[in-house]
């Protein structure tokens, strides 16, 4: 119900959705994988812990973001802020580093703080990423200039995904829950490869297409409908950025 009524506030609304405003709900998307890394180290109380698994946890977030995302059109009307954008990731980014710091001194204060294999996962995602950024430029220039900064957010959250789950996967022995992705992590270690780079780069591979396929599949949506498009491209970068800051932070901890 609470849902309900800050959708339909903000349809009635219509705030603009720009480049800007997508980037300003990355810190949203990775505030709610905090969420569910602390339910998944139990440390809610029992009341209300099954608020934050998936995919209840999925509503939580949406609703503490969309009422900021309200807020900060009023106080833009208001003459409070310049943008509506700003007030999103400035107050997303405030609640992401809360409930990060929170979550990550769990593990320091556990001795299980291992933040080496989090952190190449972080830098990885930005290499890959960049290249396959460059390549789209390059073949397709057309979709990258169309889908912009939303572009890169999409692919930069779907490569993190991969890469974080290839590096749990291969090297720190973490199981796959998602049937569709542990098929495709079996599938690489069926091939000759496996013994030499691992089982996860085909995953990695997946991803980054699967993400360059979409961009491309939405670009003259985005041409026609640039506010509709880019809010499903930021849902679409959500479901790769979320479970991908969701995997860095539980490895860093446990």
């Amino acid at each position: 119900m609470v849902l309900a009524g800050i959708i339909a506030l903000l349809w009635a609304l219509e705030p603009p959705v720009t480049d800007r405003t997508v980037l300003a709900f990355a810190p949203w998307m990775m505030f709610g994988s905090t969420l569910h890394v602390l339910h998944r180290l139990d440390l809610y109380p029992d009341q209300i812990e099954t608020l934050f698994a998936a995919p209840s946890v999925y509503l939580v977030t949406a609703i503490v973001a969309g009422a900021a995302w309200i807020i900060a059109i009023f106080l833009y009307a208001g003459g409070l802020q310049p943008t509506i954008a700003r007030f999103v990731g400035i107050s997303g980014t405030a609640f992401f580093a809360v409930f990060a710091m929170i979550t990550l001194n769990v593990g320091w204060e556990q001795g299980t703080f291992e933040p080496f294999w989090p952190v190449i996962a972080v830098v990885a995602t930005g290499v890959v990423t960049a290249l396959a950024w460059v390549v789209l430029s390059l073949r397709f220039t057309d979709v990258a200039a169309t889908t912009g900064a939303t572009g890169v957010l999409v692919v930069f959250g779907h490569t993190l995904d991969g890469v974080s789950t290839a590096i749990g996967y291969d090297v720190l022995g973490a199981a796959e829950e998602v049937p569709l992705s542990r098929l495709i992590l079996e599938a690489g270690e069926t091939l000759p490869t496996e013994p030499y780079i691992g089982a996860g780069w085909l995953f990695v591979l997946v991803k980054v297409v699967l993400a360059l396929v979409i961009l491309g599949l939405f670009k003259e949506y985005v041409d026609e409908q640039p506010q509709q498009a880019r809010l499903i491209l930021a849902l679409l970068a959500a479901v790769g950025l979320g479970p991908g800051v969701h995997n860095v932070l539980l490895f860093i901890i446990t």
